[in-house]
């Protein structure tokens, strides 16, 4: 059982409530911030005084690699739901990469049983992207060149396009890249490498926490069955002529099948073929994890079912065992702050639509999709519209704040914690007026919880997990925005590498509290044993330290 001190200056039996800002920096006060010109006086007053500060949500502070990395939902709810520093999937991939490791786990086993196979192929589905976020260029180019020297002689990749974690417009250059890698490969060592199967990332395949399992279909017609609305040649032509026809950015590009002179897909997948998912975040490829792997399933029609040899970069749920293969081993979260709650007796009402629930419950707990205890835990969904987010950028702000609203006034929790989506969702629109609107959304919400706050007698802690709507604009090496060649701004649709706010306060906190400010570059860890203090309690020795000082 884990036991949590009490702290002899904190209350007890107060609510505590948590806010996660999603997609809210901290970051340079012009007029393609977001959050700088939105109108928000709420944030105006708490953004300022002793009990104000900002820390690290990206790089190494979050488990990342390098400090040229941003920060993303995913390794920002683990982080500030564990306390500690933990290496993250993207780190322990390219730690697997550097060592070899990858190539002897079971998981490229199971693959090459397939693609050694006469006449069988190996298909690998994923972000074609840089971004690091959910997955990595040259992570694609390692698997092929590994592959071939292995003895794969045939292979074809089916591509999900970003300008979401990158600059919009840049997917182009990464299919380019990719075909002159192809056509270096198919020349020196005589075999047959193809992309057959594409479309952009929020319209094809990777949707998630089952908010839309339309897309997830999309991308199982095209990469599967070789069958979409859209057929090419090749795949520069089909990103070119879709964007143009459709006038969409790279991550709503509809579904697209590469076809041969005799109009053939060239990549169906069939059976005996082994299939590798790319990405090594999970949230966004659980979905179609599941279509090739589980028997009785009822999401939608597969039409056709291959049985092949599946592999994930990485194992994107442990707790419901998906997929059952996989190259590197996920980071092992133990003794989450979840867990010393639950133990502990304590009440807790976590919330957020579906865009977010699985980070405020998920990722929170470690990469666990169960509760610590069905009694003590209260989780709660709000379904997310299915539309354009620019164009609702409200999103369901509103009834989450109500739901929390509603906990906090009930006395039955002693946590309440929320993910509100919209500095991030509507943020990686690059849409400058609607992320505007949704950060003004924000503030009148954060105005409501904090009179519910005030009136049960309890505390709050405002945070963000990771930059996104503090800039839209893309930038040069001078800081300066890019323009197009009309003079228009590039927008900016991933997310950034500012720190974030914390901010706590409320009736149950000391008049003595304040932020500290001796820590040397203080991170989303250390907002954990800020919070377990504001509950009335020391947090764990191995947490990193608490923000609050006390005069």
């Amino acid at each position: 059982m884990k036991i949590l001190k009490r702290h002899e200056e904190f209350a007890h039996g107060k609510p505590v409530l948590l806010i996660v800002l999603d997609g809210v920096g901290v970051g340079r006060l012009d007029s393609f911030n977001a959050v700088n010109i939105a109108k928000t006086p709420v944030m105006d007053s708490l953004f300022k005084g002793p009990r104000y500060g900002t820390v690290k949500a990206h790089g190494k502070a979050v488990g990342l690699p390098s400090d040229a990395d941003m920060g993303n939902s995913e390794v920002g709810h683990n982080t500030l739901g564990c306390g500690r520093v933990v290496s993250q999937g993207a780190s322990l991939v390219e730690n697997a990469f550097a060592s070899g490791a990858i190539f002897q786990s079971d998981g490229y086993k199971h693959l090459q049983e397939a693609f050694l196979s006469p006449n069988k192929t190996l298909h690998l589905i994923g972000l074609l992207s840089d971004g690091g976020v959910h997955s990595h260029t040259k992570h694609w180019y390692s698997i092929i060149s590994q592959a071939v020297l292995d003895g794969a002689r045939r292979i074809r990749l089916h591509i999900l396009l970003d300008g979401r974690d990158v600059p919009e417009g840049t997917s182009i250059n990464y299919i380019q890249k990719l075909e002159d890698f192809i056509k270096l490969q198919n020349e020196s060592h005589e075999v047959d490498i193809q992309i057959a199967s594409g479309g952009g990332r929020m319209f094809v395949t990777m949707d998630r926490y089952e908010a839309e399992w339309a897309i997830v279909q999309r991308g199982w017609n095209a990469h599967v069955l070789g069958q979409a609305d859209f057929t090419f040649s090749n795949a520069y032509q089909a990103v070119t002529e879709l964007k143009a026809s459709h006038k969409c950015s790279d991550q709503y590009i509809p579904p697209f099948c590469i076809y041969d002179p005799n109009q053939h897909p060239v990549g169906p997948i069939i059976d005996g073929d082994a299939v590798l998912c790319m990405n090594f975040r999970g949230d966004r490829v659980i979905e179609i994890s599941r279509a090739f792997e589980e028997v009785n399933f009822d999401k939608f029609e597969r039409k056709r079912h291959p049985q092949v040899n599946f592999a994930g970069m990485i194992r994107y749920d442990g707790d419901q065992n998906i997929p059952q293969k996989f190259l590197v081993d996920p980071p092992f979260i133990q003794n989450t702050s979840g867990e010393y709650l639950a133990d502990m007796g304590l009440r807790v009402f976590a919330c957020s639509e579906t865009q977010k629930y699985g980070h405020v419950t998920y990722f929170w707990n470690g990469n666990r999709s169960g509760k610590f205890s069905e009694t003590l835990e209260t989780y709660h969904e709000i379904r997310s519209d299915t539309c354009y987010f620019a164009e609702k950028p409200e999103m369901k702000a509103r009834e989450i704040t109500d739901a929390a609203t509603e906990a906090l006034k009930s006395g039955q929790y002693d946590m309440v914690r929320i993910n509100l989506p919209n500095g991030d969702m509507v943020g990686h629109t690059g849409e400058l007026d609607a992320t505007k609107r949704a950060v003004e959304v924000l503030d009148e919400c954060l105005g409501q919880l904090l009179e519910a706050v005030q009136a049960v007698g309890g505390a709050y802690l405002i945070t963000a997990d990771h930059g996104n709507a503090d800039d839209m604009t893309q930038r040069d090496a001078k800081g300066e925005p890019l323009r197009d060649e009309n003079g228009e701004i590039l927008p900016l649709t991933s997310h950034t590498l500012a720190a974030v706010p914390v901010v706590f306060g409320g009736p149950s906190v000391p008049e003595n509290a304040i932020m500290r400010t001796d820590l040397n570059q203080p991170g989303l860890s250390n907002v954990t044993a800020t919070f377990i203090n504001l509950m009335g309690f020391h947090a764990p020795p191995d947490y990193d330290e608490t923000l609050i000082n006390l005069l």
